[in-house]
């Protein structure tokens, strides 16, 4: 639903938050993704503007009285309230600044009511030329109303009630009987579109659902819950605050985890026991890295920890601190307790980096580095970012596994 980089903002005030509730259990992005359609569909903005200030203006120069004036004034007032609202909305959301979508979804009520007085001040002059033509262009609303807001079925339901809602306060009051039949019309015409705009919601909430939770399977490890290889590079090129417009930002630290004797215990005491090690492993790495940094399984017995701790001191002692804890034992049941080590290699990220690819790259060269030092360490890796292998510095850490 977001264009471009536009990002809504969810209302603040407690009438426009309930016209836009959609009942429980949606998640904040969809809430987000459903505010965001009631900005779309330009086409059908502009054609009900120019509808109803259309209408508007031919009846006020068939009656030009104080009734049918204000209709006029009032109409284009709130036209043109909400096109700079929506324009100002848009502006603001490129800039990721709240952008007025309590004001947006009052707005709409407002110009439904006109709509409502414009039909009731026709119908209520006698001139059954005018009350056809404004009911028609309130009817002719409804569509436009439900097709462009179904992302709130509630504020759907209350802008036709204040579109078509008069037009059966003017057929009590115009003297013609047969005007009658609009009080059962209007009501069933008012159920009848709220349910279908109730029934397109719930599609729509679940179809982003479902892509929702495929998107979170593509970019996640089924084993650990860990990103893997694609949502590592979506989240450092997109989200998570690492949002540098080349990919990675400068100033974070990349380290590469390799698991040293891995393979005798998953050979040893089966795929079940190791697959268990490996989301046990990845759940102390998560624990170790913190809430701020992203943890990724690349494959294997290999992860990945992407954090903000890259000042000299702070990168050394992630590196022993995941050293130690990862090759604490693990207890399976109450006869099986296992160990293994870890190596890693930590590679720092600068300016010239325009990719997670190649800051990898890095990382991953000084964790065989690491291997060959003997395993159960870290390894730096020298700068420039895209060095090849043999251009690592061999600045390791005293542990041992």
């Amino acid at each position: 639903m977001n264009r471009n980089n536009e990002v809504f903002t969810l209302p603040t005030g407690k009438l426009a938050t309930w016209m836009l509730d959609v009942g429980e259990n949606v998640p904040h992005e969809i809430r987000a993704a459903l505010v965001a359609s009631l900005f779309g569909t330009l086409p059908i903005f502009f054609g009900g503007v120019f509808n109803t200030i259309a209408v508007a203006w031919v009846l006020e120069r068939r009656h030009p009285n104080l009734a049918f004036k204000a209709w006029l004034a009032v109409e284009i007032a709130v036209c043109i309230a909400r096109l700079c609202v929506l324009v100002a909305a848009r502006r603001r959301s490129q800039r990721g600044e709240p952008t007025l979508t309590g004001m947006h979804v009052l707005l709409a009520p407002a110009w439904g009511a006109t709509v409502g007085y414009g039909a009731l001040v026709s119908v209520l002059s006698g001139d059954w030329v005018a009350a056809t033509l404004s009911f028609l262009s309130a009817a002719a609303m409804v569509g436009g109303i439900c097709f462009r807001n179904f992302g709130a079925p509630r504020l759907v339901a209350v802008m036709i009630f204040l579109s078509l809602g008069p037009c059966c306060v003017g057929a009590l009051f115009a003297g013609q009987p047969v005007l009658l039949l609009t009080l059962v019309q209007i009501p069933f015409y008012l159920f009848a579109m709220s349910a279908a705009s109730w029934r397109l919601n719930a599609l729509l909430v679940s179809t982003m659902k479902s892509e929702r939770e495929n998107d979170r399977r593509a970019r996640h490890d089924d084993l650990t819950g860990l990103l893997n290889r694609a949502g590592l590079s979506h989240a450092t090129a997109r989200g998570h605050g690492y949002d540098h417009p080349g990919g990675v930002r400068p100033g974070m630290a990349l380290l590469y985890l390799d698991l040293d004797g891995f393979k005798p215990i998953n050979d040893a005491y089966g795929h079940g026991v190791g697959d268990n090690l490996l989301a046990r492993v990845a759940d102390r790495l998560r624990a170790l890295a913190g809430p701020d940094a992203l943890v990724a399984r690349l494959g294997g017995d290999e992860f990945v920890i992407v954090t903000d701790v890259a000042k000299e001191p702070q990168h050394r002692e992630l590196g022993d601190r995941l050293i130690a804890e990862v090759q604490k034992p693990f207890q399976f049941g109450s006869d099986v307790s296992v160990s293994v080590g870890v190596s890693v290699g930590i590679a720092l990220v600068s300016s010239a980096d325009d990719e997670i690819d190649g800051v990898l790259r890095a990382a991953d060269e000084a964790m065989y580095v690491a291997k060959r030092e003997g395993k159960g360490r870290w390894s730096m890796a020298a700068r420039p970012p895209l060095a090849r292998t043999g251009d690592f510095a061999d600045s390791m850490s005293d542990t041992d596994a």
